[in-house]
């Protein structure tokens, strides 16, 4: 008989077999406040269903299992053809059919559909995040197919169905497709006016050959791709369908899988284009606004993403912090451990309501609102990424030892969360993107300044913050060099006036103190300590 060296005691037990949607009360209340009364008993409920699905052991394996088990290169078969496909895990396709299914690309379709999805989305890439990019892919293709009606009244029903079918044959004949992008080049990364494939106009109207390369080009094993490329009439969208209508294989040559930090279950590739056929979007030349709508909501969905991710890492903190004793009492319960994970509680909370402002803002879709998201967009995608990583690393160390070990799950949370704030322009194309809305858009600053504006009296620090604020905004003297300085500020206030009007008094209070007044210090756990901490932190602890 073996002896018994140990007991097993003081081990906080896993976070699992919970609703990961009713948990989460600031995502929640977001969709209690932008929903239609009418649309949300079935909204609630669906979401429910797929936050117990998100909670649950078996969902939780698959997602460690797709990123143990990464996609593997086949450019050729047993005998020598090219066929250029990407081998995954299982588990990766049980995710991916889950998301389709469960509406995260089918906003457009539905009346409160962005917040409906948003939402979804908050909750489902908790579980695991690589599924997200081709998720997030397919749903914003839709306003780029939009410019050409044609295209969209092809296109637009299989990208919204909530089909999921992984092989590979012509679009026509299957009930669903998921969409890629490429846009990158070596030379030009974020300068895609720099791109170098060219497109040669074909005999059919509206069809080229295009012949170049695309240095980053997401999820390849979706059905098609919008690219851009330089046309006679300058840089243009394309369309590339992986299959073609007569079922053989369009020219799409993947050189290689990126081997990246994070994101691992997840194929980004380096493709090569020798001919291939393409369709045009949108006029020559009008590349780039015609792409920009997929680009809008991409960034989007990085800002939910990191949303997402922070919920996810500050609930494992606060579980574990509940469960574990040190020093003669639970963790959670330590003046200065209760101040760190009110603070993480804090940025998770600010970036999921701001998050869901945004969605309500595409689902609105009015003039104001559209101008709103021009200035706002950018700046939270600009923002709330930034905040993800310090977020990771702070929740990770609440774990101690523990969270360092790669079963606890914290060490992939931590290698994802730089990847929003890289993709879809790093930090600062999005502060130049801010100040091209300052100069060129003044409707979208008029539509911040109401936003902001709803909350002023509320809170003196508020008022104090957006005073400061236009006080910048009026001194445009070398505004570039202190770019990231001006959005930094714009996203604090939007997530200050948006806390001081619907969050709680306790964690308005604690972020307009910290963020908007000054009192905090240089990291997590800094925040005045007069105030009510243990409601912060009571309010985000996920109740499994």
């Amino acid at each position: 008989m073996a002896a018994s060296t140990h007991t097993v005691t003081n081990q906080a037990p896993p976070l699992v077999g919970y609703d990961v949607f009713t948990a989460d009360r600031a995502l929640g209340e977001a969709v209690d406040r932008h929903l239609d009364p009418e649309l949300l008993p079935e909204a609630r409920e669906e979401l429910s269903a797929l936050g117990r699905t998100t909670g649950s052991a078996q969902v939780q394996e698959w997602g460690a299992l797709a990123n143990e088990n990464p996609p593997k290169l086949r450019t050729h078969d047993r005998y020598g053809n090219r066929i250029d496909e990407v081998d995954f895990h299982p588990s990766w396709h049980r995710l991916l059919g889950k998301g389709v299914s469960a509406g995260l690309t089918s906003a457009w379709t539905r009346p409160g559909g962005h917040v409906r999805r948003a939402a979804g989305f908050v909750v489902w890439t908790q579980a695991e995040a690589g599924n997200g990019c081709p998720l997030s892919m397919t749903h914003a293709a839709v306003p780029a197919l939009r410019t050409d009606p044609a295209l969209a009244a092809e296109w637009e029903p299989r990208l919204t169905a909530t089909v999921y079918d992984q092989e590979l044959r012509p679009a026509a004949r299957k009930a669903g497709v998921l969409f890629g992008m490429g846009m990158t080049e070596k030379q030009g990364g974020s300068d895609v006016r720099a791109n170098t494939t060219e497109a040669r106009p074909l005999a059919e109207d509206g069809t080229y050959a295009l012949t170049g390369h695309k240095w980053f080009c997401s999820a390849p094993m979706s059905d098609g791709f919008l690219v851009l490329a330089q046309a006679p009439g300058g840089l243009t969208c394309f369309l590339v369908p992986r299959v073609l209508e007569d079922g053989t294989r369009n020219v799409f040559r993947i050189q290689r899988l990126k081997d990246k930090l994070g994101n691992r279950s997840n194929a980004s590739s380096e493709v090569e284009f020798d001919g291939t056929w393409a369709r045009r979007v949108g006029e020559e030349g009008r590349g780039v606004r015609t792409i920009i709508g997929m680009v809008a909501a991409t960034r989007l969905d990085c800002v939910l993403g990191s949303a997402s991710l922070m919920r996810q890492a500050v609930a494992q903190a606060i579980h574990h912090c509940t469960y574990r004793e040190a020093f003669g009492g639970r963790l959670l319960d330590k003046p200065l451990m209760r101040n760190v994970l009110a603070d993480l509680a804090l940025e998770s909370e600010a970036a999921t309501t701001l998050a869901m402002r945004l969605a309500a803002a595409y689902d609105d879709g009015s003039e104001q609102e559209r101008a709103f998201l021009r200035l706002a967009v950018p700046a939270a995608k600009y923002w709330v990424t930034k905040r993800c990583t310090p977020v990771a690393v702070e929740a990770l160390e609440c774990l101690g030892g523990n969270g360092y070990v790669e079963e606890s799950g914290m060490p992939r949370l931590l290698r994802e969360s730089p990847l929003n704030s890289i993709w879809e322009g790093a930090g600062n194309v999005q502060a130049l993107d801010v100040l091209r809305a300052l100069q060129r858009e003044p409707g979208a600053l008029d539509a911040y300044l109401r936003e902001v504006g709803r909350a002023r009296g509320a809170d003196h620090r508020l008022d104090g913050a957006i005073k400061n604020l236009l006080t910048e905004l009026a001194d445009l003297d070398g505004i570039e060099a202190r770019a990231r300085r001006l959005v930094e500020r714009i996203a604090l206030v939007l997530q200050g006036s948006l806390l001081v009007r619907y969050a709680p008094p306790e964690v308005a209070d604690a972020f307009c103190a910290s963020r908007l007044g000054g009192d905090w210090g240089t990291g997590f756990g800094t925040l005045p300590h007069s105030l009510d901490l243990a409601t912060v932190v009571e309010r985000a602890r996920p109740v499994a």
